[in-house]
Parts: C-alpha cells; structure tokens; sequence
C-alpha cells in the first residue's frame, strides 16, 4: 500500500523487489507470504455484515494480486520468481506443490506463495509460518511498519517499548499482537525462529539478516 490509501503503490512494490533482491544475490533461498489487506481485508468485511468465509475467499484473491505485482518488480530485476496459489488459479499462477516449489527455490528463484492457506479463517500470518515449516525454513521474517514487537502499538502509545528478544510462550501469554496464536503456535512446534523489522526502513530487510539494524527475535526460551 505505501503512502496510498489503498491499493497497490508500485514505487513501494519497486523498493521492496530492491530489497529482496539485495539478499538473493548473496546466495540465500527466499520464499515469500504476502498479505492482501491492502486491497480487501475479510475480518473487516465480516464486522460489516459479509459472511466470514467469503470474506476470507475475498481476501485470499486480493493476495493473488499483490504476489502478481510482487513477481513483475523482481523480473523486472531479473530476478526469476514463482507465484503458488494454494487456490487453483492456472491462467496466471502456478498450484502450490512444496516439491515444485522446493526445487524452484534449490535453483535459486523466489517462491512467492499466494492466497494464504488456501482456508478461510486462517491468516497470512498462519500461512507464512505453515509454508515456512514445509520449505524447511531457518528462519520466518516479518515485516511490519515498525522494527520490531511492542509492548502496546507505538503508532498510538509514545511510553511502549520494544523488545529486544521475546519466546513464543511470552508473545503468547503478554497477547503481543506481533502474529496470531496460530502461526505462533506453528512456529513453535516447528522450533522457526520469527524475525520481525521493519519493511518501511530502507534496506531492512538486510540489515535485520545481518543483525545490523532493530528488530525482535521471537524463538525457544533457551
């Protein structure tokens, strides 16, 4: 969305492909969850009186297009990218298959992973940390509009504070709005360290990898 109020912005669309790009040249497999609140959220839909689940649906098309606009900035970089629906849409995207996708992250493309999990009532979030489990993952990262978890939202609170380090049993019992329960959860069980920066900061993405920038590092109480 960017500075738009809705939408997609393609100069953000353009400076997060940059990013994403800066890491693939070092040599590291990436795989991406995007979201679709930009263009239809589903729990909003529901509060207005639309049924749940085809709200959900609704949502999981929006995020077929944001991966589309995703995968046009990255070739545009001559980066090769992949988009996997988890709804069959074959005219433009291909079906998620892990193997397949496994193998196109092997030779070095970026799987972008569409429509969530392919269910209503689950999040991006709980796609991104189920997708990550299947694709083997060393680590999930999130990117948000601020650079790490809060203790309140520091867009509306100026006394919250952000923590350096949290486990997944402290995210779940403070209620920290960084993820659902469920993709935590996920996590978790799959001992997925979750890495969340800010995606708004130039050159965050990187920086977070190289330890060189704020970010909050949710994993094992160890």
């Amino acid at each position: 969305m960017g500075s738009e109020e809705y939408g997609i912005d393609t100069a953000m669309v353009s400076r997060v492909a940059g990013e994403i790009s800066d890491v693939v040249s070092q040599g590291i497999e990436v795989c991406l969850v995007i979201g679709g609140g930009n263009i239809f959220r589903g729990i909003s839909a529901s509060a207005a009186g639309m049924e749940r689940a085809t709200g959900d649906y609704m949502g999981m098309l929006a995020t077929v297009m944001n991966a589309l606009a995703m995968q046009n900035a990255l070739e545009q970089l001559h980066i090769q990218t992949r988009v996997q629906s988890a709804l069959p849409i074959s005219a433009v995207c291909e079906p998620y298959i892990r193997r397949r996708a496994m193998r196109h992250m092997e030779k070095g493309r970026v799987v972008i992973f569409a429509a969530g999990t392919g269910n209503p009532f689950f999040t991006t979030d709980t796609a991104a940390a189920l997708r990550a489990s299947e694709m083997n993952c060393n680590v999930l990262m999130k990117g948000t509009r601020v650079d790490g978890v809060y203790s309140a939202d520091p867009e509306k609170d100026p006394d919250a504070f952000r923590y350096d380090r949290l486990s997944y049993l402290e995210v779940l019992s403070k209620d920290l709005k960084v993820m659902d329960a469920t993709a935590i959860s996920l996590a978790r069980e799959n001992n997925i360290p979750i890495l969340v920066f800010s995606v708004t900061q130039t050159g965050g993405f990187d920086k977070a990898l190289r330890h060189q920038d704020a970010f909050t590092l949710v994993s094992d109480d160890e």
